[in-house]
């Protein structure tokens, strides 16, 4: 009972920045749980050097480059992937920061934010959604938020901002597409030690925000493996709307 309401045998799962960090483990965990995994960035080296440990390892894993912030790109990719069987499982993690404060942040920068994180998450949503219905099949949407769409830190506010919509958009599509059997929820991971986190981390406003952590440390991929299976598979399927936060407890008000 346990093990048949978390198999993913046979349905297809795509992730977005699925080449590095918290996406490379999202796929493997999936990809362990059966499911066939459709790697998308537009770095198609980290891709494939990803899709070819889940194929060495036993699993069934396929990358296609995609620009999250282009709907032609995406379209083209969800065509490729199209090849393997429908898109069931979506995992909406592709994500960027920029650095300067408010008051020095360029327009440039924070359209750039926006578009990836929030845009970028709607446009894949959309069109992953829209063959789902087409052949009126269910399905999940997942979506990578963060602690910093519920809390405020110096230096995050367009990423902050980005995540911030990313939980509210979750719950609109929850809305509007359980009609259709698809759930869709999100996940919002803490400060995990990735490539897009490492400066911050070692810097010195790094190290004093990790004592801040009740845990004491910082996140291991390996802490989202229960919280992205239980989203992508059956185990989840009452669930819609939802947020899973994955953090130590750092995003606790305490007194």
């Amino acid at each position: 009972m346990i093990d048949s309401i978390f198999n993913l045998t046979g349905k297809i799962a795509l992730i977005t920045g699925g080449g590095t960090g918290l996406g490379r483990h999202f796929a493997t965990v999936l990809s362990g749980a059966g499911a066939t995994v459709i790697l998308c960035a537009r770095r198609v080296e980290k891709l494939q050097q990803t899709a070819d440990e889940i194929n060495a390892s036993g699993g069934k894993a396929h990358c296609y480059a995609m620009d999250v912030t282009s709907a032609a790109s995406i379209a083209t990719a969800f065509e490729q992937a199209a090849s393997h069987g429908l898109v069931s499982i979506l995992v909406n993690n592709a994500g960027t920061v920029a650095e300067p404060s408010l008051l020095k942040l360029d327009e440039e920068a924070w359209d750039s934010v926006q578009a990836t994180n929030l845009k970028g998450a709607w446009l894949v949503a959309k069109e992953a959604v829209s063959r789902m219905v087409a052949v009126d099949a269910p399905g999940t949407v997942i979506n990578i938020a963060s602690v910093l769409g519920v809390a405020v830190q110096k230096g995050t506010g367009p990423y902050s901002a980005s995540k911030a919509a990313l939980l509210h958009l979750t719950r609109n599509m929850a809305v509007e597409w359980a009609r259709y059997g698809v759930r869709v929820n999100s996940i919002a991971p803490g400060y995990y030690a990735t490539d897009l986190a490492e400066e911050f981390l070692e810097s010195p406003a790094g190290q004093t925000m990790l004592k801040r952590i009740p845990q004491r440390r910082l996140g291991n991929v390996e802490d989202l493996s229960g919280a992205i299976l239980l989203l992508a598979s059956d185990a989840s399927a009452y669930m819609t709307g939802s947020c899973i936060t994955v953090d130590g407890g750092h995003s606790l008000a305490v007194i």
